[in-house]
């Protein structure tokens, strides 16, 4: 039987054995444990442990310095070592690299010798008698419950050559539940994100999912155009990952996307959006804790496996409503002149006197619409990052401030920037989930609600 080594193992080997000029070696240990229900009825559940790694190797030559990243499974030495040899042997074929600069040096984590932290199904242990006491009352009142729950504990150790030996541990956790009706003519969804399930009520979803379903009693059918809408949280946490992910500064110096400066150069230092709007990531954010450290596993417009091991802060990428930061590396920042601001993995949304909930937002509201979560967004012009995406799983009709039905899917046209500069209320900022990219790719957000007095239905969906 073959003994896995540990993570710090893995990345000493790897080092060892590397026969580069430098190397970084970034090991992930990954746990998760999940939940899946369909038709009230639990279907599957499980635990899954791997680990990762990626090995990153510099050749100095006379042209500069060439780069190979190599990733894959690997939970033994030899496993490590195969990694290493391709990884030597790319950056001996590859071209010298634009980006390079000296590596991140002697940088050490207090905990880089502690082992990998796991979840395990025990996370679960107060959700899932809730859940199935879920699925009893739905039944019971006629409503069918689908859903999926999950938890991941990653601990990642970023080892190199110059002396980084950073460890951080990333706790992951998400759930959504879809309720439908008898005659499955009706959907609701609610969603959220979370470290530990934590205070995760399963009755409390149920009962979400049964309210929202009882406004679809009624329903109203619409024409496309401009709506008086309300965005809820997810929904504004959907659009302003997409504003985030466009943000890097290269493709804005180079005119290609919707921060460059009109003549050329970007548009750090002009207003964006309304007085009062701030939109920042930071590490050490409450409830968003992320890694305080870069980890790049090959480089692009907006990474550098250069940069590996940069400390990273709160960065504010809109200030007052002016463009102040976008993703940086240290190569693009030597272009743009403006300070080393790479990405973080969370995002948050504030504006200035922003307060209450979705329902006062709605209490507010003459007439007009509130969504649930946007779904299928795509971007069609970068120049203004319009983008474009359906409505799913509840549109609700607001008159004289109260919910009166449900109202048919429509297919929107908007640019999360331009909403940022047209909203007439905001709510308070809470903990959001993006339906759209939340379980796969970015989880960690926090954003209000907004109402935006014309948003754009460009045609109805028939989806239901």
């Amino acid at each position: 039987m073959t003994t896995l080594a540990t993570p710090q193992s893995l990345v000493e080997q790897a080092l060892a054995v590397s026969v580069a000029d430098e190397c970084v070696v970034i090991v992930h240990d990954r746990t998760s444990a999940n939940l899946r229900w369909a038709n009230n009825t639990l279907t599957t559940n499980g635990v899954m442990h791997g680990i990762s790694a990626t090995v990153i190797s510099f050749v100095r030559t006379g042209e500069g310095t060439g780069t190979g990243s190599v990733s894959g499974s690997a939970s033994t030495q030899a496993q490590v070592t195969a990694l290493v040899e391709k990884a030597d042997a790319a950056a001996r074929a590859s071209s010298a690299a634009e980006d390079a600069a000296d590596l991140v040096r002697d940088v050490a984590s207090p905990d880089w010798d502690d082992a990998p932290v796991p979840t395990d199904i025990h996370v679960y242990d107060a959700f899932a008698p809730e859940l199935g006491e879920a699925f009893r009352r739905a039944g019971s009142a006629e409503r069918v419950l689908y859903g999926f729950v999950n938890h991941e504990m990653t601990t990642t150790y970023l080892g190199s050559t110059t002396g980084l030996r950073l460890r951080h541990v990333q706790p992951t956790g998400h759930y959504a539940c879809t309720g439908k009706n008898a005659a499955l003519t009706e959907s609701a969804w609610v969603g959220g994100a979370t470290r530990d399930f934590a205070g995760v009520d399963a009755l409390a979803l149920d009962a979400e999912l049964e309210r929202r379903l009882a406004w679809g009693s009624r329903r109203v059918d619409l024409p496309a155009g401009r709506y008086d809408t309300i965005l809820p949280p997810t929904a504004v946490a959907d659009l302003m990952i997409d504003a985030y992910w466009s943000a890097g500064a290269r493709v804005a110096w180079e005119g290609q996307s919707v921060y460059s400066r009109r003549g050329g150069g970007t548009r750090i230092g002009q207003r964006l959006a309304s007085p009062g709007v701030h939109l920042y990531s930071d590490p050490s954010y409450a409830g968003l804790e992320c890694a305080p450290f870069t980890v790049a596993a090959s480089s692009g417009n907006e990474s550098s496996v250069f940069d590996n091991g940069l400390p990273l802060s709160r960065t504010d990428w809109i200030r007052d409503g002016e463009l102040t930061s976008l993703l940086q590396t240290r190569h693009s920042a030597a272009m743009t002149q403006q300070p080393v601001t790479p990405g973080v993995d969370n995002l948050v949304l504030d504006v200035d006197g922003g307060a209450g909930s979705v329902e006062d937002l709605v209490a507010g509201t003459e007439r007009g619409l509130l969504l649930t979560c946007l779904w299928y967004i795509r971007e069609v012009d970068p120049q203004s990052l319009l983008l474009t995406g359906l409505t799913r799983d509840g549109v609700y009709l607001v008159e004289d401030g109260e919910i009166t039905g449900s109202v048919n899917n429509f297919r929107f046209n908007e640019s999360p920037v331009d909403l940022l500069g047209r909203f007439s209320h905001a709510s308070a900022t809470v903990p959001s989930f993006s339906r759209e990219w939340g379980d796969d790719y970015f989880s960690r957000t926090a954003t209000p609600a907004l109402r935006v007095p014309d948003f754009n239905m460009s045609s109805v969906s028939q989806a239901t």
